[in-house]
């Protein structure tokens, strides 16, 4: 069965009953060129373990199989699961979990020490929470992911720009991203109302900048949570920290207090983390809550 042919993936969901489940975000590849490209950016081989999210028909799981050692496909939707029973055959190197990759047990998921990889198609509606969640987790050497078009330039967005951000920084943080390709949405079926792009981020082996996990994201959410105010106005109104406090701070960092938090580096960031460490009264400023937990605040 060729997963890529509209014709063969109409009528395999026709036979089971089927339809693309919007809610899900299930949007089906049927573009060959596109799935070499993801592969081949996914760098597989023989010792390498893949974890998949949202498998689908199993089109993109067939081409991991054959080239790593193990695949494990994460899917949410029940009624597929039938599908990749059927698609998935013979296949004795994959295993299909049923769950919810948002909330799934990684670690059981992804045990030991050998190497992990991640190669997916995500659905648009949790891409941020599911990337900062694979990032986090300090588990996998390189993620490849198939993102909405805004998304992946969100990724890869520097300061200044107008699609830098709160993920972008958080996403620089634990990774190197690149631009794989760019996808349109007839490579899709049914095509979503958005264009579409494959993303590789590569690992970080420790953060590119020095500075504690707490403090720096504190600083990170302060900015972006009121992007449009001065550094320091944004830094009194997300770490309730005092009008001298907050002047203080980013003088402190070699940073001039008028500026905006988009325009400010990792490595500025962190010097302003820096800043906010050597308070002798730390604690005292809202600084969320896990040192390094991505939190919804990150992910705009």
């Amino acid at each position: 069965m060729n997963l890529t042919a509209p014709s063969q993936v109409r009528a395999l969901l026709k036979r089971y009953g089927l339809r693309p489940n919007r809610r899900l975000g299930q949007h089906f590849l049927i573009d060959a060129n596109v799935l070499a490209k993801v592969v081949a950016a996914a760098e597989l081989g023989p010792l390498d373990n893949v974890l998949e999210i949202g498998p689908g028909l199993g089109t993109l799981t067939h081409e991991l199989a054959r080239r790593a050692g193990r695949v494990v496909a994460v899917e949410l939707d029940r009624a597929l699961l039938p599908v990749l029973e059927e698609t998935l055959a013979g296949l004795d190197n994959v295993t299909v979990v049923h769950g919810d990759a948002v909330r799934v047990d990684l670690a059981a998921l992804c045990g030991g020490t050998a190497a992990w990889k991640v190669v997916a198609n995500l659905p648009y509606g949790v891409t941020g929470p599911v990337v900062a969640r694979l990032l986090e987790s300090g588990r996998f050497a390189l993620l490849v992911v198939m993102v909405q078009l805004e998304v992946a330039q969100r990724m890869l967005a520097g300061p200044g720009s107008r699609d830098y951000g709160a993920f972008s920084v958080l996403v620089r943080y634990y990774a190197e991203p690149e631009l794989v390709a760019r996808v349109p949405a007839t490579a899709f079926l049914p095509p979503p109302e958005v264009g579409s792009a494959v993303v590789r981020l590569r690992a970080r082996a420790a953060p590119p900048v020095d500075a504690d996990p707490r403090a720096f994201f504190a600083v990170v959410r302060a900015a972006f949570g009121h992007r449009r105010k001065s550094l320091r106005n944004a830094l009194q109104a997300g770490l309730a920290a005092t009008a001298r406090d907050a002047g203080r701070l980013p003088r402190e960092a070699g940073l001039d207090g008028e500026r905006r938090g988009e325009t400010l580096s990792l490595e500025e960031f962190a010097a302003l983390a820096r800043s906010l460490q050597k308070a002798t009264d730390f604690g005292r400023f809202h600084t969320g809550g896990q040192a390094d937990a991505a939190g919804p605040d990150l992910l705009e």
